[in-house]
């Protein structure tokens, strides 16, 4: 990039203008033993400035910097959540065959701490992830997401979102099952390898989706605790989940 005009005319002011009142110090005082001490003394302290500068203030901006994007980042994981993400799940769940295996720790009470948290992630790593559907559960699946293909576009298009890569890579699963379905001009007449082929995009967006579930009740757990309390009230895997409060 081209140094600016008056970037240059600034420069040569401001160094004329330092200049100048050394002379008049000069002038003055008559001690140019003194204005080279000070002169001598400032310089010795530009390299505890920079450091200064560069390293700590670069840091808390930095850091403040990144706080900043994590929470719009988390934002827009919430938003997806809302919109598609616990709706998904659901339709997930209902074509897993093994789901009750997890469904009780899933549906678990309102407190998960941290070791329980830790817990579920380590048992999530070892599920073996099934899907056994009928035709009509994909029509059902494909009518829920081509209403939702905007949304994911925008999403997709949320610089943020970059920042998270296992988030994008979910994203990019999801779309590329909706695509996958579009395509299809009748579900219920397609080959059992076609079949077979959905099922396994299916499966890739359901794990995808489980795991960036957890973290996100996680990331509410510690930092949003009413949300987390919707959240839980609102649970894809808890079959007597109720938003009201009943007791």
């Amino acid at each position: 990039m081209k140094t600016k005009a008056w970037q240059i005319i600034l420069v040569l002011a401001l160094l004329l203008l330092s200049f100048s009142l050394f002379v008049l110090h000069y002038f003055i005082f008559n001690d140019l033993k003194y204005i080279f001490s000070y002169l001598l003394y400032d310089i010795a302290f530009i390299p505890i400035q920079i450091l200064i500068v560069s390293l700590i203030i670069e840091k808390i901006i930095s850091t403040r910097e990144k706080k900043s994007v994590l929470n719009k980042m988390n934002m827009a994981i919430g938003i997806f959540f809302s919109e598609v993400g616990a709706s998904l799940l659901e339709y997930f769940a209902n074509m897993d065959p093994e789901v009750l295996n997890i469904r009780k720790k899933l549906s678990k009470e309102k407190d998960w701490t941290e070791k329980e948290f830790k817990s579920l992630v380590k048992e999530l790593n070892t599920y073996n992830f099934q899907i056994h559907c009928i035709s009509c559960e994909l029509e059902d699946l494909h009518k829920f997401l081509s209403t939702k293909k905007d949304f994911l576009l925008h999403l997709l298009e949320n610089g943020n979102l970059l920042e998270h890569d296992n988030f994008t890579d979910l994203l990019w699963s999801v779309f590329h099952l909706v695509e996958e379905l579009s395509h299809r001009q009748k579900i219920e007449t397609i080959t059992e390898a076609d079949k077979n082929h959905l099922v396994a995009d299916v499966k890739r967006a359901y794990k995808l989706l489980m795991m960036e579930w957890l973290a996100y009740m996680k990331h509410l757990k510690s930092s949003y605790p009413y949300m987390f309390s919707l959240a839980i009230r609102t649970n894809p895997f808890d079959p007597n989940a109720s938003v009201e409060i009943k007791s």
